[in-house]
């Protein structure tokens, strides 16, 4: 009798959440009813010894005033004749100091920091293998006029039409040459 009662106050409390039009996620924070998800994950993939100083100063500023973590990701490409997980020494003496830069900066600003690396054949694969492991609310990247450093303009069209997140693309005036660079660094490296 006493199971009976208790699933009946179970059920009765659930009945109760749903007619006042809300529930409590397993994380126990309310969802807001009609108002937009709020922005946890901003993903900012990199590829190279550098980053535009705008997208990284875009994601700085939505992760202040969202409350959201700065995932910062360099994007290795890998030949095809190794595996996936081959040593990639040439790339991660690029690509690992300016990963170590973007954690300080974002650190010292009091902003949660989670860095990964990604490994594909192209840029896109390893940003698409990334995408298909983790979920962002938001993805920041530097678009650039150099065919040869970065994500191609099919990279991100293939971004836009493909990624369940919201997607921002900043290009830089041509006159705006500033860029964050992996020589900034202040620790190990």
């Amino acid at each position: 009798m006493s199971d009976v009662l208790v699933i009946g106050v179970g059920i009765a409390g659930i009945l109760v959440g749903v007619a006042a039009g809300f529930w409590l996620p397993p994380h126990g924070r309310r969802v807001a009813r009609n108002g937009p998800r709020p922005v946890r994950r901003i993903l900012l993939p990199f590829t190279g010894q550098g980053i535009s100083r705008r997208a990284f100063e875009a994601a700085v500023r939505l992760a202040k005033a969202e409350n959201a973590t700065i995932m910062p990701a360099f994007l290795a490409r890998v030949p095809r004749q190794l595996p996936l997980d081959s040593p990639m020494p040439a790339q991660c003496s690029d690509g690992m100091p300016l990963l170590e830069t973007i954690e300080q900066r974002v650190a010292s600003q009091g902003i949660s920091v989670d860095s990964r690396v990604a490994r594909g054949r192209t840029y896109r694969d390893a940003l698409r293998r990334l995408l298909a492991e983790e979920d962002f609310d938001r993805v920041i990247v530097s678009a650039t006029t150099s065919p040869n450093n970065g994500l191609t303009s099919d990279d991100l069209e293939w971004l836009l039409e493909r990624v369940p997140a919201e997607v921002l693309i900043l290009r830089p005036a041509p006159t705006d040459a500033q860029r964050i660079e992996a020589a900034s660094v202040n620790g190990h490296f």
